[in-house]
């Protein structure tokens, strides 16, 4: 019912319909619902990727090369625009504008230029005026009188009188064969071909594309590719509503299923248990802090006390050892080292009796 409603109304024979549609159906359900889905989850992964990966290294990509690439190429540019300047450019312009230009200016003005001023006006002038000019003159009058009177008059006579009629003659002689050779030609390869297109295949064609191919077209495009397109176009847009309800379908199960019992889960049961625990660590560092302070530490400090005591008898007798073997002055006992505050005899002990040198 769904196929029918998203499908276009049919258009032409009820009976041809009906035969294309089934078959259409079997394609939409085997063909272009698997293909629309696969398009919608390539969409969407294109949407994600370029949201979560490609957008932000883009991003990065344009903030690197404004940031360090274009200032490092500018940079670059421009010294490599100074040194090019530099070697190529600023010497050859220094050369040219404080060597070579002042040089020729100064060449021109003080050399070449009255050397051809007065070439020209004592020279080149007066060779002109008084001999090439009235020289030339004489010989293009002896010319122009030559032409006239040896060649004008006599070639004016032949082409009028003589190349002229001849001329026209063959001008109409030409005019005439070529008027029969396009007839002839009209006539041979022309005319027949036009006859044979105006009175046969014309009429021929146009009868057959007025009474058999045009209204086969207009039924195949009218009573099949219409209808067919449209149920194709139906097909596709269904696809894609079942895509999108079978998307929608999955994402309502991962919520129900994995992300609504994962989180009762979390708030009800591992949240209270991970404070239960904390509690109790936290109860049980304390315990451990007191029951450390009240009998581990005095312990410890009992054993430090006999290891500072063992430690120094050992050191007492090395020394003893080393004085018996190799000598040298005696050293005050260790018992005497423990003065007591404001006192300069050992705890513990009597004062001697004074003894006096006299005595």
């Amino acid at each position: 019912m769904e196929l029918e409603k998203a499908l276009p109304a049919p258009q032409g024979d009820g009976c041809l319909v009906g035969v294309v549609r089934i078959p259409v159906r079997i394609v939409a359900v085997l063909v272009v619902l698997p293909l629309r889905v696969v398009w919608d989850l390539l969409v969407a992964f294109a949407r994600m990727l370029n949201r979560t990966v490609l957008g932000p290294l883009g991003q990065g990509l344009i903030w690197l090369y404004e940031r360090a690439v274009l200032p490092v190429l500018r940079g670059a540019g421009w010294v490599i625009s100074a040194l090019f300047k530099l070697v190529f450019y600023w010497p050859w312009v220094g050369l040219w504008r404080y060597v070579m230009l002042p040089v020729g200016q100064a060449v021109y003005a003080y050399l070449l230029r009255p050397a051809g001023l007065g070439l020209w006006r004592y020279l080149l002038v007066p060779v002109w005026e008084y001999g090439l000019l009235p020289a030339g003159r004489g010989i293009a009058w002896v010319l122009v009188g030559a032409v006239r009177y040896l060649l004008v008059l006599p070639g004016g006579a032949l082409y009028r009188y003589v190349l002229a009629p001849v001329g026209h003659a063959l001008r109409w002689l030409a005019r005439g064969f070529a008027a029969g050779v396009a007839w002839l030609a009209k006539a041979l390869f022309v005319w027949p071909w036009v006859a044979l297109w105006r009175y046969l295949v014309r009429p021929v064609v146009v009868g057959l594309w007025t009474y058999l191919l045009a209204p086969v077209g207009r039924g195949v495009w009218a009573y099949l590719l219409v209808p067919l397109w449209g149920l194709l176009v139906g097909a596709w847009h269904l696809a894609g509503r079942v895509s999108r309800a079978l998307g929608r379908g999955l994402v309502w199960l991962w919520r129900w299923a994995v992300v609504r019992p994962t989180g009762w889960l979390r708030r009800h049961v591992v949240t209270p248990v991970g404070n239960v625990l904390r509690a109790g660590w936290a109860v049980g560092r304390r315990v451990a802090r007191s029951v450390h302070r009240q009998a581990i530490a005095p312990v410890g400090r009992a054993v430090g006390e006999v290891w500072r005591t063992s430690r120094l008898a050992v050191r007492e007798a090395r020394a003893d050892v080393r004085r018996a073997l190799f000598g040298g002055p005696p050293r005050e006992p260790a018992r005497s080292q423990a003065r007591t505050l404001g006192s300069n005899r050992a705890a513990g002990d009597t004062p001697a009796p004074e003894i006096s040198l006299r005595k």
